[in-house]
């Protein structure tokens, strides 16, 4: 290993930072938007979204992340391992973004094709992207503490994306299109793919690999993949991400349909009035007159808020106590606050608003430390077999975070559709059974708290408690001299 320092400036740890805006972009419209894009705006049935969403999802994670995480564990250049990945798929991945949320014109089965194949290139791009940019935090630094800064730095800028996509995206696609919502999509989707590849860009040109494996610690393919189940953390922390992608992704996409089938309109708009009043007074009147859809971004804005209240206690708190055991507390108080859904009737918007706000606070504190832990993991192969193999074991991770959005994805289609629910194409107007208020209801309290729950649970066996995360750094140290 080299002997560069492991500190790392605000300006690398806020550059590295914008690769993750920049990614969430992509990946918090696909969370919170594509089962609602395929139903309510291309007008696919929404058990073919469900088909596509599961097939495509889980086809890309099997065969993309490990080919992706192999080839850039052999890569080599003048600018390192990863960051030559970030560099070409910059562009290209805004591009397969804007082709994924566009809609035209074809027939019914064109559109089930042209969904299938745009989905599959943008996931195939997000892979190139995304797994070696988050390996990269495995090599700018081996300073674990470092590592907990940059994953503060790195999902405060998460919440702003998911902020503007969760908070601000429905009432601007509204607000550009005049009301026509495929419009509104393709417009919003193409701003985000110039923003995002500008980002991308600055983290290129803003980091640093600093880890760089000796050339005796190369390794086949079959050497990596040993190592790999072999290593317990991993195979939990795979299983946990999974899971956990699972929720986010149920719970993401299901908010849509709470707000326009469950909750009471009349409860909603007395309560978000004053909230809109202000925001119409300062001459930000995009979220207009749909009651619905401001109060669905309200809602969330109220937890991304929270999330990065949370955030900024997490490093405080892994330091101290270690990142496992804050993780399970963390994510386990959070589940509560969204169990607390199925308690709560139509009218009953400000215990949902505040039931949101509790939820957000304490799963922010565990947002950093599931890519902290991971980059923890390829540590812990490095420091019992010698040979260090990080992309590959972030590529496993990637695996995990596509099946985990890909199940969830799907169900969130398929359990909608088994409640009734009618799509809808463009602007129709469409009255739906009663029994799709029932379903949006299971579908953010009881369906999406068990996948968390059962993180919770798989966490208790992950030894890397803090304890070994100290001797493991020390040890390491001394070999990289």
């Amino acid at each position: 290993m080299d002997k560069q320092p492991q500190k790392i400036s605000v300006v690398e740890k806020v550059g590295y930072s914008l690769g993750d805006l920049a990614a969430n972009l992509v990946f918090q419209t696909l969370v919170t938007y594509l089962t609602y894009f395929y139903t309510d705006i291309y007008g696919l049935k929404a058990e073919d979204a469900s088909v596509i969403t599961l097939t495509v999802g889980l086809i890309a994670g099997f065969s993309f992340n490990p080919l992706i995480g192999a080839l850039a564990d052999r890569t080599s250049s003048r600018w390192g391992k990863f960051r030559p990945w970030i560099l070409f798929t910059a562009v290209p991945l805004g591009i397969a973004a804007l082709l994924a949320f566009s809609t035209p014109h074809f027939s019914y089965q064109g559109k089930m094709i042209y969904a299938a194949v745009t989905y599959s290139l943008l996931l195939l791009l997000y892979a190139s992207n995304n797994l070696p940019y988050a390996a990269l935090s495995g090599v700018i630094t081996g300073d674990m503490g470092e590592r907990n800064s940059i994953s503060s730095y790195r999902f405060v800028a998460v919440m702003f994306a998911q902020f503007f996509v969760q908070v601000f995206m429905l009432p601007i696609i509204l607000y550009v299109g005049h009301g026509d919502k495929a419009q509104g999509i393709e417009t919003v989707m193409t701003w985000l793919a110039v923003i995002g590849s500008i980002m991308l860009l600055i983290t290129f040109f803003t980091t640093k690999e600093r880890i760089i494996p000796k050339p005796e610690q190369k390794s086949s393919l079959k050497e990596d993949l040993k190592d790999l189940f072999q290593n317990r953390p991993w195979i939990i922390m795979l299983t946990v991400t999974a899971f956990i992608f699972i929720t986010l992704a149920m719970k993401g996409g299901s908010y849509v349909y709470y707000f326009n089938n469950y909750v009471d309109e009349r409860a909603l708009k007395s309560f978000i009035s004053p909230i809109t009043a202000f925001f119409n007074s300062a001459g930000m009147n995009f979220f207009g007159e749909d009651p619905k859809s401001a109060g669905f971004g309200l809602f969330n804005a109220g937890g991304i808020v929270m999330m990065i209240v949370g955030i900024t206690f997490s490093k405080k708190l892994a330091d101290r106590f270690g990142k496992r055991d804050t993780f399970i507390a963390s994510l386990f108080i959070s589940t509560l606050f969204v169990l607390a859904f199925i308690f709560y009737p139509p009218k009953a918007v400000g215990i949902m608003f505040l039931s949101q706000v509790l939820h957000g606070f304490f799963y922010g504190i565990s947002t950093p430390l599931l890519w902290a832990m991971i980059a923890d993991v390829a540590d812990y192969s490095e420091w019992k077999n010698n040979r260090r193999a990080t992309a590959i074991i972030f590529s496993a991770m990637m695996v995990g975070l596509k099946v985990g959005l890909s199940i969830g994805s799907s169900l969130v289609a398929l359990i909608i559709g088994k409640y009734g629910y009618i799509s809808v194409h463009g602007n129709e107007q469409v009255i739906q059974p009663e029994t799709v208020a029932a379903g949006a209801k299971m579908l953010v309290s009881i369906f999406p708290s068990i996948p968390f729950f059962i993180a919770c649970g798989l966490l208790l066996f992950y030894k890397i408690n803090k304890k070994m995360e100290v001797q493991i750094e020390k040890d390491l140290a001394e070999r990289r001299k």
